[in-house]
């Protein structure tokens, strides 16, 4: 939520009102209550500067966290393109096109069952591709 300066300088004087009201009837001397004053507002603006510099940090921090968002990766082309590690890349680029895409529908969320049924195989096919893709990743990992 953004810094509203007006709003938090109203609820300011609104307070330092009622605090200057109580410090006279309890007969402290207007010099006092001009020190507190001007002492009190300092700290105001210094909390002012604070708060707006963390809004426009945070804003900047956000617009980067935008613009470092990975693009959705639809294809089995997008996630060999997005694999930044080359012996993982030789590693599936030798696997075949249809364990890939598997893989691919398990990262996105699909069941074994939605899958199997998109691609017109068993669920036991899904998980035995599955499982000897895991085999290879293993040795790479090893």
């Amino acid at each position: 939520m953004a810094y509203n300066k007006a709003k938090e300088e109203k609820k300011w004087r609104l307070w330092k009102e009622a605090e200057e009201k109580q410090l006279r009837s309890l007969g402290v001397s207007e010099d006092t209550i001009e020190k507190l004053h001007v002492h009190d507002w300092a700290i105001f603006n210094s909390d002012r500067r604070y708060y707006q510099r963390m809004q426009e940090s945070g804003t900047y921090l956000e617009e980067v966290a935008e613009d470092t968002t990975p693009p959705e990766i639809k294809t089995v082309e997008d996630f060999l393109d997005s694999i930044e590690n080359q012996q993982l890349f030789h590693v599936l680029i030798k696997v075949d096109r249809l364990t890939l895409q598997i893989a691919l529908m398990k990262m996105q969320g699909y069941s074994v069952r939605e899958t199997a049924l998109h691609f017109g195989v068993t669920e036991k096919a899904v998980y035995r591709r599955m499982d000897r893709l895991k085999e290879k990743l293993k040795k790479f990992f090893e």
